[in-house]
């Protein structure tokens, strides 16, 4: 890893913070892939959420219903697709558009998606055990994160859960640890809680309190606004690497991360939408500046 470049220590409010990791899952809900640097797209990390698994009717299928899903990859290199599986064999994805188009289902919103195609359908389905298909976002739809939260940020999304960018601290991964420890339990990896940018030099959940995030770049500067609390549902509790689930890290992060802001919902993470900086890169080691709400 890079080592954090210095920034300008001026009581100006705000703290500094360098980039730890930046990761992309590329089929929603399958497995992430960690990288040294991330170009800005109008729906977050470029190449991020770009791929969904849907059932018969058209409704996104996750790690919650298969957790399997978790070991799938789909690596991206020099414009290919890879999808790779443990005892299956390598599947490269069309670079060209099928011409079929399906409507999915992706919470809320009932978008159109392009078809990859059969074989693609028939290899998730061999491994997963179950009639599936794989789509490919459309970038002429607009799917957009809740105003309620995204205020005056009209952000889009591809299929990401609502929100295009998730933001934790390394020192909270570490929080939670300690206390697995306590518990005796086993510590567990970020990779569980599928960020997509992972800081370093904050306190414990200082990113709850955060409001912007600012990077500078060669070309510019990327700023991040950090706006609404990620509600946990089972799938931190399904091993990345394995694909078995359990009851921890959720066990434990009901003891003490009740969120208020929603409801006493259990929160590990913050969402964010882009402020600044679509087309601009972020590296790891990257230093930068969060400024804190008030």
């Amino acid at each position: 890893m890079n080592q954090p470049t210095p920034v300008d220590e001026a009581d100006d409010g705000s703290s500094a913070l360098h980039i730890a990791g930046l990761h992309l899952y590329p089929v929603k809900s399958c497995a992430g892939v960690s990288l040294g640097e991330v170009q800005l797209s109008t729906t977050g990390f470029t190449g991020d959420r770009q791929w969904m698994v849907v059932d018969g009717d058209g409704r996104f299928v996750t790690q919650r219903e298969l957790p399997r899903m978790a070991l799938v990859t789909l690596l991206l290199a020099h414009e290919t697709a890879l999808l790779r599986a443990p005892g299956m064999p390598e599947l490269p994805l069309p670079r060209l558009p099928s011409g079929q188009t399906l409507a999915v289902q992706v919470w809320n919103d009932r978008v159109p998606a392009e078809a990859v195609g059969p074989y693609a359908d028939v290899w998730l389905s061999a491994f997963l055990g179950r009639r599936l298909r794989l789509v490919r976002f459309d970038p002429q739809v607009r799917r957009l994160s809740n105003r309620r939260w995204s205020g005056d940020v009209e952000a889009l999304n591809a299929f990401s859960d609502g929100f295009p960018i998730l933001v934790i601290s390394a020192a909270s991964l570490l929080a939670l640890n300690e206390r697995l420890h306590g518990r005796g339990q086993p510590p567990v990896e970020m990779a569980r809680f599928r960020p997509n940018l992972v800081i370093d030099g904050l306190d414990a959940h200082a990113e709850d309190s955060l409001d912007e995030l600012r990077f500078d770049t060669p070309a510019g500067p990327v700023v991040l606004r950090l706006v609404k609390p990620c509600p946990r549902c089972p799938i931190p509790n399904i091993d990345p690497a394995t694909g078995e689930a359990g009851t921890e890290p959720g066990d434990t992060l009901a003891t003490y991360r009740a969120d208020p802001r929603l409801d006493g919902a259990i929160t590990f993470g913050m969402n964010a939408v882009i402020v600044e900086g679509i087309g601009r890169t972020l590296r790891t080691g990257q230093a930068g500046r969060g400024t804190v709400r008030f």
